[in-house]
């Protein structure tokens, strides 16, 4: 019984909390007609929230509504399909902002709590626990795929108008935008979300400024590969990001990457995954000389590249 009341007052808790914070959306064609709804979550007291990129698809507007009856307009400030993150602005002055916390530090079995807009509903709470974390998404913009990495696998049901909620810890920190529901029929208990953590915040804070995320482009698709045993003893290591394929006219063709050939290293910076090669891959980067890294026919080799911008 006691265990019983401390879990119900731990859920109880992160509600109270967090739940004045979650935002109901209903984004808005330009004929100003309802195309869908989704959740968001208030990121600062003076009108700005976050919400996931697919909620809000190609719409620039839309309502929005709190959970104490509230109501707004909001627009689009930025949004990345390639993370499936969005920034809003509502005509609101006094939000209730979350507190955001490290998805990076999450633990298998932890609990958290989802709180969104579920099939209209507004506020409603569900709780679970971190059925996984590292899980990889595929996220699309026109032929673009980018994989978003450590996304967080929950059994916190989650059903459509999810998208966008606030996924919270026991402390009622946001560690994560609920973005998916996986497989069919609803309620099949496995959610995902996209996590925030060091890469997701510099990313919402590029929406806000810029209004988009610029990256370098490499041109090439991969997959994690175990190098070869003395490349691996030297380098202290076992895996790298294989070079699967090589787009036509890329900078990664231009430069002589060719299938086969792994990545291990950017700028001297150790490349541990297909994510870290994607986290790699900056604004900073875009038009300058790129080392890489690779291990072509069991030798180490450096390859200089010059990305351009991923459009």
């Amino acid at each position: 019984m006691d265990a019983l009341d401390a879990y119900s007052e731990a859920v109880v808790s992160v509600a109270e909390r967090v739940t004045p914070s979650v935002i109901h959306v209903e984004p808005l064609d330009e004929n100003r007609s309802r195309v869908g709804s989704g959740s968001a979550f208030a990121f600062t007291a003076d009108g700005l929230a976050v919400t996931s990129a697919h909620v809000i698809e190609r719409a620039g507007r839309g309502n929005a509504g709190l959970s104490d009856g509230r109501e707004y307009d909001f627009e689009v400030v930025g949004r990345d399909r390639l993370s499936d993150l969005a920034v809003l602005r509502l005509g609101a002055s006094d939000l209730t902002p979350v507190e955001l916390g490290d998805a990076d530090e999450l633990r298998v079995g932890q609990l958290v709590i989802a709180v969104g807009s579920p099939l209209g509903f507004a506020g409603t709470v569900t709780a679970g626990v971190v059925s996984a974390t590292g899980r990889s998404m595929p996220a699309r913009d026109g032929r673009n795929v980018r994989l978003v990495e450590n996304v967080i696998q929950t059994d916190a049901a989650l059903h459509p108008g999810n998208s966008g909620g606030a996924l919270a810890d026991s402390r009622g920190r946001v560690v994560g935008v609920n973005t998916a529901v996986v497989g069919s029929p609803i309620g099949q208990g496995l959610g995902l979300a996209v996590p925030i953590n060091r890469i997701t915040r510099q990313i919402i804070s590029s929406l806000i400024s810029e209004g988009r995320i610029r990256r370098a482009y490499l041109g090439i698709a991969g997959g994690m590969r175990p190098l070869p045993p003395r490349v691996s003893e030297s380098l202290g290591r076992r895996d790298g990001v294989e070079v699967i394929e090589v787009v036509p006219g890329s900078p990664a063709a231009v430069a002589g990457l060719a299938p086969e050939d792994i990545v291990v290293a950017v700028d001297g910076e150790s490349i541990l995954s297909a994510g870290d090669l994607q986290a790699s891959m900056t604004a900073a980067r875009i038009d300058r000389r790129v080392d890489l890294e690779i291990v072509r026919n069991g030798a180490l080799q450096t390859v200089t590249i010059v990305p351009t911008e991923l459009n």
